[in-house]
């Protein structure tokens, strides 16, 4: 037992603190999900709910519950999740872009802290409108609101923005100060959450004869499946090797070296599926809590719903559009060319002046099939709705968007977890090479 990396992780005193902090943050955040904002009755809810699943009317109430961790059919402080930080993240980048003076902030010395300024406050001003929507959705449901209108959306109002805002807040810290990608984590244990009670109504579905065990058994093996391939593909990269000639810094001299560039097979791991999903979220949540005002509104999210047609085709789209987009923002291939040849390298093969037109083709012949394969990932969940006929919540948990961020949180996790241990001097978690880090 004394090469045991479980129980190392309990002996060494820092990272048992970080770890303890970082369940304690997620406990906060499982309780803030099942505390309801003022002015709201719970009972209404619940039997307006189970009415709706009854009926097989679903829409984008489950498909955003889903990404709060329940929060959002319980109307808690946290009914909005971390998703409208993340959708601000993505209007933020694209601005900087667009924009060249946005950009030069963001290059400029304390630029960074200058943008994460202005994404927050984008994050309020998206709260205060998901917030509003929310208000309105709850008052076409019969008796779910306990108080007059105009206090309770006020009151609504600031309590979901606070909620969201102290989510964040609680993901910064714990990246910080615990283990692992705090937003991430706080997405994660939202799923996580979720799966018992999805277990059990897969059990009373087969127990009553409405699924067919053995459709069941294949669809659970092709989750076993689909897990290893989305590991394998997370942990695949193409090594580009790059050759340093002599060189002198300073009074030392640096012999000749060779190294590599190692380029993911999917550089941008799941976020392109958590961005599109948070750009295709934001419009459908106004479209569908404000429908019954808004008869185009309700045409158009009956036409975007998310077990459709249009919505897959479009949610593969943004999926392809995103993988590209990020890893141009995250690898520029300009600036790795810079890069090597400031530092006196080559690329074994290929002209100094033709780098960035090689590892440009490079990463388009990588991105293309990792994109695709996180679309075909995204889009399982429909399609097991769809073939046996599987209740929403189970087929969402068992592969799409769900099954991409478990995998790679976990692999993040893991990966720090395992940096911590080597720094005390203790085994990692595997004998050979170490696990990869994938932030999300």
């Amino acid at each position: 037992m004394a090469n045991n990396a479980f129980l190392d992780i309990f002996r060494v005193k820092d990272l048992r603190q970080r770890i303890t902090f970082t369940v304690l943050m997620l406990m906060v955040f499982r309780l803030g999900a099942t505390l309801p904002i003022p002015g709201i009755n719970v009972n209404a809810l619940k039997l307006y709910f189970m009415a709706q699943e009854g009926s097989g009317n679903i829409g984008i109430t489950e498909y955003i519950n889903f990404f709060a961790g329940g929060a959002f059919k319980n109307f808690s402080v946290f009914m909005l999740g971390i998703m409208p930080y993340i959708s601000m993240q993505i209007i933020m980048q694209l601005l900087i872009v667009v924009f060249p003076t946005l950009k030069r902030i963001s290059e400029e010395e304390g630029g960074r802290k200058k943008i994460q300024r202005y994404t927050r406050y984008g994050v309020l001003l998206v709260c205060l409108i998901q917030s509003y929507v929310v208000t309105v959705y709850a008052d076409s449901i019969p008796n779910a609101i306990t108080m007059n209108r105009l206090p309770y959306t006020l009151l609504a109002m600031m309590t979901v923005t606070t909620g969201t805002v102290f989510l964040i807040w609680i993901g910064e810290q714990i990246t910080q100060r615990g283990v692992g990608n705090g937003i991430s984590l706080l997405i994660f244990a939202g799923i996580v959450a979720r799966m018992p009670n999805a277990f059990i109504t897969l059990f009373n579905k087969v127990q009553v004869g409405e699924l067919n065990p053995v459709f069941v058994i294949i669809v659970l093996g092709m989750f076993v499946g689909v897990v290893a391939l989305v590991i394998y593909e997370q942990q695949g990269q193409r090594k580009i090797p790059v050759h340093y000639a002599k060189r002198v810094v300073g009074r030392k001299m640096y012999g000749a070296q060779s190294t590599y560039i190692p380029f993911k097979v999917n550089p941008s791991g799941v976020i392109p599926v958590i961005f599109a999903s948070s750009v295709l979220t934001f419009p459908l949540q106004i479209a569908g809590n404000l429908g019954s005002e808004i008869g185009w509104l309700a045409s158009f999210s009956s036409w975007l719903n998310p077990q459709g047609m249009p919505y897959v085709i479009i949610y593969t789209l943004l999926i392809v559009f995103f993988a590209y987009f990020y890893t141009q923002v995250s690898l520029n291939p300009i600036e790795i060319a810079k890069q090597i040849r400031e530092n006196g390298g080559s690329i074994p093969g290929i002209r100094t002046e033709k780098m960035e037109e090689y590892l440009t083709k490079i990463l388009n012949r990588i991105v293309l099939p990792g994109a695709l394969f996180l679309a075909f990932i995204a889009v399982i969940p429909t399609i097991i709705q769809k073939l046996f006929n599987f209740p929403v919540s189970v087929a969402m948990l068992l592969g799409g968007t769900s099954l991409l961020i478990m995998v790679g949180v976990d692999l993040d996790t893991m990966s720090q977890i395992e940096g911590h241990l080597r720094m005390h001097h203790h085994e990692g978690f595997t004998k050979r090479g170490k696990l990869k880090s994938r932030n999300l």
